[in-house]
């Protein structure tokens, strides 16, 4: 049996694109039916649409798209969440014949369909609950005392993931930067699987974020976000503490909430979303040395993943895809 394929990239990268040609090609040429596994973490919540570049209808060009709109912003999705769901879809694929094509953004969910998760601790709330007392400030100076390395990947204001690597220090004695350096060892486990990493030099996909995030702007970012921050019956938020996380929609509901001017929500969700690009690219040069892989230098088309290049790039895929 062939290998499917786990398509990678930085924000902004053509991803999406490419899966697209892909299922297409695999179609016209080989007669079989590809379907499209959304491995994006906020692409999951409903309503949440403009801000996180979730296909329209006409960019999924008739491919079923799976993993996408299936619950609640208010609602709690994770890891292992969207794992189980992944891996049923898969098996459901290829029982029926069709290639399943992964495609995303959220790096951890790939590198857990791949290699499995990362266990460490279950969580413990009356220890979160004391972490959460004790402020933002005091638990980012706490992060940069006992694990400095997770210090420099989480964002300072990212207080979930904070509390859950302190959380895993106080309760095993251990780092989470250790525990998961441990998990990176560990070797790529799955064999049935392809891995097709888009690559872009900074200048190039930063000048795509910024070119996005004027789009989003323009299609409607912030009444998205607005009917989402009032919806509910009552006036109050349908965005949950996740959801109201995510890039774009945390700044825009600041400036709603009246801490800063729409230019400056806007300005943030660049830099912040140029910021989260590089960490992707640092798990990329990881990932370069899959035995297996496939890599593809997307920004050398002047028109970046569509056209004539995806439709060659997708044609590399299928041939990877045999051998």
């Amino acid at each position: 049996m062939s290998r499917f394929p786990v398509i990678v990239g930085p924000t902004a990268g053509g991803k999406s694109a490419l899966a697209v040609a892909v299922a297409h090609r695999l179609t016209r040429e080989r007669g079989v039916t590809a379907e499209i596994v959304s491995a994006d973490a906020y692409q999951v919540y409903r309503k949440m649409d403009i801000g996180t570049a979730k296909p329209t209808e006409r960019e999924r060009e008739g491919i079923t798209h799976h993993l996408i709109d299936i619950v609640e912003p208010t609602e709690r999705f994770t890891l292992s969440d969207w794992l189980a769901r992944a891996e049923r879809v898969i098996e459901d694929c290829r029982r029926r014949g069709a290639v399943p094509i992964v495609v995303g953004g959220t790096h951890l969910y790939v590198k857990a369909l791949l290699e499995g998760m990362f266990e460490g601790p279950g969580a413990d709330e009356a220890l979160r609950e004391t972490l959460r007392a004790m402020g933002r400030e005091a638990l980012r100076a706490e992060l940069e005392r006992v694990d400095p390395e997770a210090a420099r990947r989480i964002h300072p204001n990212d207080e979930r993931r904070t509390i859950r690597a302190l959380e895993v220090f106080r309760l095993t004695g251990s780092t989470i930067s250790a525990q998961q350096t441990q998990w990176d060892g560990a070797g790529r486990a799955r064999t049935d699987a392809l891995l097709v990493g888009l690559e872009w030099e900074t200048e190039a996909i930063n000048r795509r974020i910024n070119a996005r995030v004027r789009e989003m702007m323009e299609r409607g970012l912030r009444e998205e976000v607005r009917a989402l921050a009032t919806g509910a019956e009552d006036g109050t938020s349908l965005l949950g503490p996740t959801a109201r996380e995510a890039l774009g929609y945390k700044q825009i509901v600041e400036h709603l909430e009246g801490t800063r001017t729409l230019d400056e929500a806007v300005e943030s969700i660049k830099i912040e979303t140029r910021r989260f690009a590089k960490n992707q690219r640092t798990w990329l040069r990881r990932l370069r040395a899959t035995p297996g892989s496939l890599w593809i230098d997307a920004g050398a088309s002047a028109g970046g993943v569509r056209g004539e290049a995806a439709n060659a790039w997708a044609q590399s895929v299928l041939q990877k895809m045999h051998t």
